[in-house]
């Protein structure tokens, strides 16, 4: 916060102190009748100060609330008075922000002896905000009477808040008043669906409510200015020299980039003026006011106002104008834009786009433009590897079904699904019990026919020793086929590799019947890709073609594979159609195992980097069309 030099402050009449009722009657008057700040605080201070004896001088600071700078609005008893003595005390009534009162010693006068003085001061607050402090010199008296003044200054500070509030109240009023004349204005553009309307009622709205003269609105297109509705007229096109001479004027606006006002304020910055001088001078208007519409750096529009003879527009005005074309301005130039032929609108953007392109700025859109050119360039000539992508499945290329030799029951679970077996290794075992018995009847059963074999060979019974040799051959195959069927209770792997399928350690137990698959087995050092093609490059695919394998389990390896088969059959998945074709991969892994799913891709031959990342757009595309024209 800061302060002025008080010495001589105010040039504005002053009020002299005067004697009995007159005066008060006076000053009480100028007070009811105050119509500005400077007057409303003169008079106030006077009759704080004519209210409390002897007051010898009086300050009234007051500025912009809690920021500051604070400038004198009232000296006592003269405006040229020096009360530079009374600052102090007011820096700190603003600082503190409270009221106090400190002992001033004066140096005293023809060598008398000084005079003992105090200074009031107390700040100047309202609605919690500091806008400045009064400071009254009175002579040194008792702590009552010192407390009374005190008080008075504190209740007579109170006029000051309701100053400050009725300022207050009065911008808001004028704040209220203008958005409300924005609103209306801005509501006139909404009414309408069509550009020429909207521009017609609200330039016949603007007039009528800022009592212009004439109102015009003008856009820019083909690389001149030209007006596109004027205020209470709907034809201007027969006046030739108005339009020209208000085009004139919005032309100087667009051109600067700023709001021209004509006649100029003293405090506006220099312009050129030209066509508005010669649109006052042709056409008799008193001033005039044209705001650019559209962004600061490229305007594309601008509203002109005509006022009468003798009416300059008041800085209120100015700046409602100002308002009203940054609200309204978008909203008429997108109307404006959207009321046209398709093939204007295109032709706007094309013309937009080339001049940004070839324009002498947007540096940055020029490089990324290159930037595309060459890389579409690069794409159209460079030639790449195309490759069909495709989900694969891997698969063993054998895979055997273990089965049940006989029918029985599960005495053993040794492997199951995902094991890894060797060749012989078991699989599971099943009950040989029933089997051991067999044998050892049949074994009882050829001891038996021996011994009979014997005996009619002792009696030289040629016909019973046939019999016994045939049955005894009998028992012989069957002893051999439960030898058989005990040997193969052992169910084994029939190669070394992985069991695919199968787990009979939840099923002890359980029946089994002959030829009921138990396990699957597939080799290890054998496998196949199945690749899922989709029929749309079906047509690319040739046997003998190599690819590539990618399996998620194994990131960062690729396997070689070379297509062998192609089966003319069609699988239906998630909604397409897909072609199985087979392919070897030419290096074997450990840690491959059938069942595993990836992605392939099979090299097709050399083409354009733009149709390898367009030709399923542009097929896509080509069908259709083909399905919808005739």
């Amino acid at each position: 916060m800061t302060l002025t030099d008080v010495h001589g402050a105010s040039n504005s009449p002053g009020a002299v102190p005067l004697q009995g009722d007159a005066r008060d009657n006076d000053l009480w008057r100028r007070f009811a009748e105050a119509a500005t700040q400077g007057e409303f605080a003169e008079s106030w201070l006077s009759l704080q100060c004519t209210m409390v004896a002897g007051v010898r001088s009086a300050l009234l600071l007051l500025g912009t609330p809690d920021k500051g700078p604070f400038f004198p609005a009232a000296v006592w008893p003269a405006p040229d008075f020096d009360v530079n003595h009374l600052v102090p005390a007011a820096e700190r009534a603003l600082k503190e922000r409270r009221g106090f009162l400190a002992e001033h010693q004066p140096t005293g006068r023809n060598g008398g002896p000084p005079a003992r003085t105090v200074h009031i001061a107390h700040p100047v607050t309202a609605l919690g905000k500091l806008h400045g402090a009064v400071v009254l010199e009175v002579p040194g008296q008792s702590d009552d009477r010192i407390q009374d003044v005190m008080r008075r200054l504190h209740w007579g500070t109170a006029w000051l808040e309701v100053m400050v509030l009725r300022a207050d109240a009065k911008a808001a009023s004028q704040t209220n008043d203008r958005l409300r004349k924005v609103l209306d204005s801005v509501a006139d553009t909404l009414e309408h669906d069509r550009f020429q309307a909207a521009a017609m009622a609200f330039v016949t709205r603007l007039a009528t409510m800022l009592e212009c003269e004439r109102v015009s609105l003008g856009f820019i297109g083909r690389g001149r200015l030209r007006i596109s509705a004027l205020s209470h007229s709907a034809e201007f096109g027969e006046r030739a020299n108005l339009t020209r001479a208000v085009e004139g004027a919005m032309e100087e606006a667009t051109d600067q980039q700023s709001l021209v006002v004509f006649p100029p304020p003293p405090d506006a910055p220099p312009l050129v003026i030209v066509g508005h001088d010669a649109l006052a001078r042709q056409f008799g208007a008193g001033a005039i006011c044209t705001a650019p519409l559209g962004p600061d750096d490229a305007p594309y529009g601008a509203l002109c106002l005509e006022f009468p003879a003798g009416r300059d527009p008041e800085p209120q005005i100015i700046e409602l104008v100002r308002t009203i074309a940054a609200l309204a301005g978008p909203i008429l130039g997108t109307k404006r834009s959207e009321d046209r032929w398709l093939a204007a609108k295109a032709a706007e953007k094309a013309a937009r786009g080339l001049g940004i392109l070839f324009g002498p700025r947007h540096l940055a859109l020029k490089f990324c433009g290159l930037v595309l050119c060459i890389l579409a360039a690069v794409l159209w000539f460079m030639e790449g590897t195309y490759r069909v992508k495709a989900p694969t499945v891997l698969e063993g290329q054998i895979q055997r079904s273990v089965c049940a030799p006989f029918n029985g029951y599960i005495a053993e679970a040794v492997a199951r699904a995902g094991d890894v077996v060797q060749a012989g290794s078991a699989l599971c075992i099943l009950d040989d019990r029933d089997l051991r018995l067999e044998h050892a009847k049949w074994v009882a059963q050829r001891e038996q026919l021996l011994k009979e074999h014997r005996g009619a060979r002792a009696k030289f019974d040629l016909a019973q020793v046939r019999i016994t040799e045939a049955k005894i051959n009998q028992a012989e195959a069957e002893l051999a086929l439960v030898q058989e069927q005990l040997t193969r209770a052992r169910v084994t792997a029939p190669f070394d590799g992985v069991v695919m399928s199968g787990d009979l350690s939840q099923s002890l137990g359980a029946p089994v019947e002959r030829g009921q698959i138990l396990f699957e087995v597939a080799p290890l050092d054998a496998y196949r890709v199945i690749v899922q093609v989709d029929e749309r490059d079906i047509g690319d695919i040739e046997v003998g073609q190599q690819g590539q394998l990618a399996l998620p389990s194994l990131p960062g390896e690729l396997f070689p594979l070379t297509v062998s088969t192609i089966t003319p059959v069609l699988t239906a998945k998630e909604g397409r159609n897909y072609f199985r074709v087979e392919a070897q991969v030419q290096k074997v892994s450990n840690r491959l195992r059938p069942g595993m799913e990836g992605v392939g891709k099979v090299e097709i031959g050399k083409r354009r980097l733009i149709w390898i990342w367009t030709h399923e757009m542009v097929y896509w595309v080509r069908l259709k069309l083909w399905f919808w024209l005739p």
